[in-house]
């Protein structure tokens, strides 16, 4: 498995392609794709936590990972995003799932899970209603109604911020 940096352009051509309930991400710090054998089989989007009160200027957070389902892809994205994070400077890295998926990949990674259920269900519902819709001629993807958990990878210990 080589990982390699991409285009944000790339990465969203990808996502829009295969997520199965994201369309593309706005914006991003860096993205990252994976290669086997020469062929791209995922990519990972970074950028600042979404959640206000999670962007605190020493966290970024995987804001769209997508696969073609190859095997140990996502776990050696969210690891390589990891080690990119931290040698950034940022102390913590994190990501978000819904809560029907097991994170298995996170958890090979040596993420952790730091909150069981965040966010509601439908995030942005409350917030937009009442404004009008941009009419697209694409179909509009939408993540189920479900809560989500959010993972974290700690990047920095005490030792590292005391020194």
């Amino acid at each position: 498995m080589e990982i390699r940096e991409t285009t944000l352009r790339e990465a969203n051509a990808f996502v829009e392609r295969l997520h199965r309930h994201h369309g593309r991400a706005v914006g991003h710090k860096w993205s990252l794709a994976a290669y086997k054998d020469g062929h791209l089989c995922a990519v990972a989007i970074v950028g600042r936590p979404s959640g206000r009160y999670l962007d605190d200027g020493n966290t970024l957070e995987v804001t769209r990972l997508c696969s073609d389902g190859t095997r140990n892809a996502c776990s050696a994205l969210y690891a390589a995003c990891a080690r990119r994070a931290k040698r950034e400077g940022y102390a913590k890295i994190i990501t978000f799932t819904l809560q029907s998926e097991p994170g298995t990949s996170l958890i090979a990674a040596g993420w952790e899970l730091e909150a069981a259920k965040a966010g509601k269900p439908r995030w942005n519902r409350q917030r937009y209603e009442g404004r009008p819709e941009q009419l697209t001629l694409f179909p509009k993807k939408e993540p189920p109604a479900e809560y989500k958990k959010r993972w974290a990878k700690r990047l920095k210990t005490k030792e590292d911020t005391t020194t």
